[in-house]
């Protein structure tokens, strides 16, 4: 078995980490350059920021955020949200980012895959898939941060890309994101069954069951993980952000609360290595 790889996704809007349930309610958590390195310290292979507004106001605003946080982690760093031209890739990567991910502009100009990948190279280009099942079965794209419904399949658009030149795909299930209930497995099986580039696995973890069930029966190639992290490091977090802006109280109360494991990323991955799942220490 490859590696798998553990990567903590950090939601942003404006200068914070927030996090929210199916992509929406987002709530302020605090500083993520902090949250970034303390996962970088706990053995974390990558991060992703994902700017939960960009495509929305056609912008991307991550640029201070990513050079920050290149400076104290050493590890790969995927930024996605209002990656709308190849100037938008260059501003990214020249901040400290190693990869884009893209999702809304990809839709609407697929030439821009072909384009991206063949000048930055494939290990550069994610395409980021938000995922919903619809009524005749079938799971269809949403850009937008999930707010926007495009009638294109997701099998279909899945091999698509890849056949354009992507060289990773990030993909998250709207249905289970935030819920705590485990991944889509269903989902996430049919498109790396399928697909030949890695897939990250994204949307619904909150024990370590699920982390094992998507890469055994999902075939998943990393998993991404959000509110699970956030809530096992959100007592030491709180203590140290005692006068910044943050909701941390939002996880905690929070009625899926009780049903997360509160868990940091050297555990998970011993936990992983047990049950024969070929993980970086």
């Amino acid at each position: 078995m490859k590696n798998i790889r553990v990567i903590p996704r950090l939601d942003i809007k404006g200068p914070n980490l927030v996090k929210g349930v199916h992509l929406e309610g987002l709530r302020v958590l605090g500083d993520p350059s902090r949250f970034a390195k303390f996962y970088y310290e706990n053995g974390a292979d990558e991060i992703i920021y994902q700017d939960t507004v960009a495509s929305l106001y056609d912008r991307n605003s991550l640029t201070e955020i990513i050079n920050k946080t290149a400076k104290e982690i050493f590890i790969p760093l995927t930024v996605g949200g209002g990656i709308r031209d190849m100037s938008d890739i260059h501003n990214v990567l020249r901040a400290g980012a190693d990869k884009v991910s893209i999702n809304t502009a990809a839709v609407r100009n697929p030439d821009f895959v072909n384009q991206a990948s063949q000048f930055y190279g494939s290990s550069t280009i994610v395409i980021a898939m938000e995922c919903l099942r619809k009524n005749d079965g079938d799971y269809y794209i949403f850009t937008d941060n999930g707010r926007e419904e495009t009638g294109t399949e997701a099998l279909n658009w899945a091999l698509e890309v890849e056949s354009r030149g992507a060289g990773e795909i990030f993909l998250t299930s709207i249905d289970k994101e935030g819920t705590g209930k485990g991944f889509d497995v269903e989902l996430i099986s049919k498109i790396s069954n399928n697909v030949s580039i890695p897939v990250v696995a994204h949307g619904g973890a909150s024990k370590y069951d699920h982390i094992k069930d998507v890469v055994f029966s999902g075939k998943a190639d990393a998993v991404s993980i959000a509110s699970m992290l956030h809530y096992g490091i959100a007592s030491s977090i709180k203590s140290e952000q005692e006068n910044s802006e943050g909701n941390i109280e939002f996880l905690k109360s929070n009625s899926n609360y009780k049903n997360f494991e509160a868990i940091e990323i050297t555990s998970l991955k011993k936990m992983m290595a047990q049950d024969g799942i070929n993980v970086r220490h």
